[in-house]
This record gives C-alpha cells, sequence and structure tokens, in this order.
C-alpha cells in the first residue's frame, strides 16, 4: 500500500519533497504550527533562534519544511533560504495590530525576492481563538494581499493552539501545488 501512494506522489511531483518555508515575525506561533502540522498537537516551545527544519506528511505528500526565526537580527537571513522554495506560509499575529506594519514590510520584500516569484503564498492570520483578533480579511487589506497580481496566496483563519484553520490552509496548498504541476 505504501508503494502505491509513493508512486502517486512521484507521478505527481517527481521524487523530491515540497520545500516550504514558514515565515513571519517572532512570536507569530509559526514553531507551534511547524509541530502540530508534524505530530498533531501543541508542543511547548521558545523563540527560534536560526531555525527549525522537519519533514510534514499531509495527505501522502512529504514536504520539508523550514521554520526559521522571526526576530528582527534574523529576518535578513531568510533570504538564503529561498532557493528552491515551492511555497511559504506567512504566519501573522492576528492579535498584534501595532506590528501589523512590520509584518506588511517584511512580506512586501519577502515577494520581491526573484527566488520567491513563483512561490504559492499561504498566509495564517493566527491566534484567531483570542477575542481581539482581527478578522482575515482586515488582516489581508492591512498586509496588502488584494494587490498581489502576479502571486497565488490566500488566507487562512486559524489558531495554532487549537488547530483550527490548519488542515483547511494544508488542503488548499496540496491542491494549488497539484494543479501547477
Amino acid at each position: 500500500m505504501g508503494g502505491f501512494f509513493s508512486s502517486i506522489f512521484s507521478s505527481l511531483f517527481g521524487t523530491r519533497e515540497m520545500r516550504i518555508l514558514i515565515l513571519g515575525l517572532d512570536g507569530a506561533g509559526k514553531t507551534t504550527i511547524l509541530y502540530r502540522l508534524q505530530v498533531g498537537e501543541v508542543i511547548t516551545t521558545i523563540p527560534t533562534v536560526g531555525f527549525n527544519v522537519e519533514t510534514v506528511t499531509h495527505k501522502n505528500l512529504k514536504f520539508q519544511v523550514w521554520d526559521l526565526g522571526g526576530q528582527t537580527s534574523i529576518r535578513p537571513y531568510w533570504r538564503c533560504y529561498y532557493s528552491s522554495t515551492d511555497a511559504v506560509i506567512y504566519v501573522v499575529d492576528s492579535c498584534n495590530r501595532d506590528r501589523i506594519g512590520i509584518s506588511k514590510s517584511e512580506l512586501v520584500a519577502m515577494l520581491e525576492e526573484e527566488e520567491l516569484r513563483k512561490s504559492i503564498l499561504v498566509v495564517f492570520a493566527n491566534k484567531q481563538d483570542m477575542e481581539q483578533a482581527m478578522t482575515p480579511s482586515e488582516m489581508a487589506n492591512s498586509l496588502g494581499l488584494p494587490a498581489l497580481k502576479d502571486q497565488k496566496w490566500q488566507i487562512f483563519k486559524t489558531s495554532a493552539t487549537k488547530g483550527t484553520g490548519l488542515y483547511e490552509a494544508m488542503e488548499w496548498l496540496v491542491e494549488t501545488l497539484k494543479s501547477r504541476q
């Protein structure tokens, strides 16, 4: 049975794993999302200094997922990881209205990079379980997403701690990657 799925995987994507970057400002929930996707539960984490890399399987497809630290001092190094990236999951803290401008400027700068021009963008409007969270449409507008004409993107209402929206986002990502092949 495993051979059957690996042959489907190979016919859809070749033999390589899909490469995904999880980016966003510090404290947005990137590492919590990574481990929620990988092991299906919340793992206690500390701020990421550098990166975490894990293999995540969703619907029998393997993704090599790179979770990069979001502190100001680490963000300039994100570009070192852009090569061969199939998709970017950009995580934004929906409750942190004070930093939405910084989040937008980092996103815009990232999307201007040639190596990411063909990457799919999935925005996680994270921490939606909190009362003061911005709506996904409010976040999309604040991040300037409607202005993206040449980038395939989608925003999802998520809660890393509750697991809300993560499955739907991964479903969309898998289908979008398949249709691109």
